[in-house]
């Protein structure tokens, strides 16, 4: 499912993704400390995101139990797919280039992509 989150999405469906299912309540008393989000502005994201497909609600006994409707790692994808093709136009090795001459590489994150890589299968149109 192609659902695309803004900044504060991201931030109640990393509660959601992290315990689940949660009450209107429960995610306000969260998010609170970082965002200052009231009751309201969470029940605002929380129909934005049902209406995106992204969460869904179940009635329980006194309050709406909120899941998350979506796997974290689809939507983190596609997140990614869309941020190497609107900012590096689609070139990986720009975008490593970037991130490594920007924050640099400790020698576990160098050797973290050495093992991504050589584990990683070549696509079709790569090889000979």
């Amino acid at each position: 499912m192609g659902v695309e989150l803004s900044a504060g999405e991201w931030k109640l469906m990393n509660q959601l993704w992290q315990a689940a299912p949660r009450t209107i309540t429960q995610l306000v008393a969260a998010l609170k400390p970082d965002t200052g989000w009231t009751k309201h502005t969470v029940i605002t994201m929380l129909n934005r995101l049902e209406a995106k497909g992204a969460v869904r609600h179940q009635d329980g006994g006194r309050a709406k139990l909120y899941s998350p409707a979506v796997e974290k790692a689809g939507v983190a994808l596609r997140e990614t797919e869309n941020l190497l093709e609107r900012v590096y136009g689609g070139s990986l090795g720009l975008m490593v280039n970037a991130l490594v001459q920007q924050k640099g590489i400790s020698e576990a994150e160098r050797r973290e992509l050495f093992e991504i890589l050589e584990g990683a299968q070549p696509k079709q149109e790569d090889e000979p």
